[in-house]
């Protein structure tokens, strides 16, 4: 008659064991979740990710090698702290040939977020962070291929079809 009460709390004891060693995934999960249902920006709602800084659209100017602008420049003094636009997840914190020092950022709605030609990134920024719009993710720049052009951050959004065009979405300064 008492075996049955004490397997009952041993199976309970277990459930409770195994929902505390799985609550920070299942936490994890959930925030990821929430993310890729948020909706994504609307026109004019991100904020500048250089406050004070103007910029133009550049969507789609020329570059070398036949490619196409796919996000907008904004120009700023080298060593300028540069702002996620958006709450999200960092995905990415490196270097490639022509972005140079990069960050990428999986923000609402499963788009992403890239920053690029960054002097040097946040000192403690590392994949897997949860960052909040406003944060400081990097300092402006010249590396990749901008390499000697004036200080900027280039500013590109991709979604799941490709690059879209970033400058209907940011606020004007």
């Amino acid at each position: 008659m008492l075996r049955r009460p004490l397997r009952l709390l041993l199976v309970l004891l277990l459930i409770a064991g195994a929902a505390y060693l799985l609550w920070p995934y299942l936490e994890q999960a959930r925030r990821y979740s929430a993310l890729l249902a948020a909706p994504t920006p609307a026109e004019g709602s991100l904020p500048n990710p250089l406050p004070g800084q103007r910029f133009v659209d550049t969507w789609g100017a020329a570059r070398s090698a036949g490619r196409r602008h796919e996000g907008v420049d904004i120009f700023a003094p080298r060593g300028t702290p540069i702002r996620a636009t958006t709450p999200g997840v960092v995905l990415n914190v490196g270097e490639n040939r022509l972005g140079g020092r990069t960050v990428m950022i999986l923000g609402p709605g499963g788009q992403r977020h890239y920053y690029a030609h960054l002097e040097r990134y946040r000192e403690d920024l590392q994949e897997g962070d949860w960052v909040q719009a406003g944060d400081v993710v990097g300092y402006v720049g010249d590396s990749g291929n901008a390499r000697g052009t004036p200080p900027h951050l280039h500013y590109g959004i991709y979604t799941g079809g490709g690059a879209i065009n970033p400058y209907p979405l940011l606020q004007g300064e």
